[in-house]
């Protein structure tokens, strides 16, 4: 992926956890690359297909100018976020906010945070049987709609499926999201367990029913194997009320591990 730089941008601002930092202000300096397709821009010599840099800085100096944060660590992370969402050819960015005059009492040169943002490709399965399941599963999508850091989300259509695994409870009904997220797998997780909670889910019987289940089954093509998080989701090469609502999102994803189609997987299935 190409590149666009901004290196030393100087700013003055007030940030800081000391109440003098955000009454007096000090400069800041922040370098940032803005990773994106420059092709078409470079072949034709037209700036509407490319980034325009001098808006990115303004965008920059406006979010360290208007707001007064503790932390660098969420000023990077607020220009991150700011840029990926108002630059739409932006695929990722790399943020550095420097701060030379920090209050340390010793001899330095700067300090500060570096930090890598982008947007990542996942599916997220939705499943529910307790309670109004179609209302629930809407209001869950929708919340992952209102979510700043989620765009672009395509649903695949809701199907009734009969229960996997433990088996003395009701028909489930099932289905799928794919989007666009700037979280990492673990923001995203935190982030659908909230949504989970606002639907009161209750995790007391493994496989057991509930109001609303939201997996993880796909995040770009990462492979984690955590106590928390397993990317892609472990089973779901067998479960095919999670491969029918992918196969119709994503058909030609394939699998990091398996090394077939979503399609492939789900004719492998429904064949045996």
């Amino acid at each position: 992926m190409d590149k666009i730089c901004i290196e030393e941008l100087k700013i003055f601002a007030h940030h800081g956890v000391f109440e003098e930092e955000n009454i007096k202000g000090q400069n800041f300096y922040v370098n940032a690359v803005l990773y994106v397709d420059t092709e078409k821009a470079g072949v034709s010599d037209d700036l509407d297909k490319s980034v325009d840099y001098s808006c990115v800085c303004a965008l920059i100096e406006k979010v360290m100018t208007q707001n007064t944060y503790k932390l660098i660590e969420t000023a990077a992370q607020k220009i991150a976020e700011a840029v990926l969402l108002n630059f739409e050819l932006v695929k990722s960015i790399d943020i550095e906010v420097r701060k030379p005059e920090a209050p340390i009492d010793m001899e330095f040169g700067s300090v500060s945070v570096k930090l890598h943002r982008g947007w990542h490709d996942v599916l997220v399965a939705v499943g529910s049987n307790l309670g109004d399941s179609r209302t629930l599963i809407e209001n869950g999508i929708h919340l992952l709609e209102e979510s700043v850091y989620n765009k672009d989300i395509k649903r695949s259509e809701l199907i009734v499926t009969k229960p996997y695994g433990y088996t003395e409870q009701p028909d489930f009904l099932n289905g799928a999201v794919r989007f666009r997220t700037m979280l990492s797998p673990h923001g995203l997780l935190d982030l659908l367990h909230d949504i989970e909670k606002s639907a009161d889910r209750k995790r007391e019987i493994h496989w057991g029913p509930r109001t609303l289940d939201l997996d993880i089954i796909f995040y770009d093509h990462e492979i984690i194997d955590e106590d928390d998080l397993t990317i892609p989701h472990s089973d779901m090469q067998n479960r095919s009320f999670v491969l029918i609502p992918a196969a119709e999102l994503m058909p030609t994803y394939r699998h990091p591990l398996l090394g077939i189609t979503v399609k492939e997987m789900l004719e492998r299935l429904e064949g045996k």
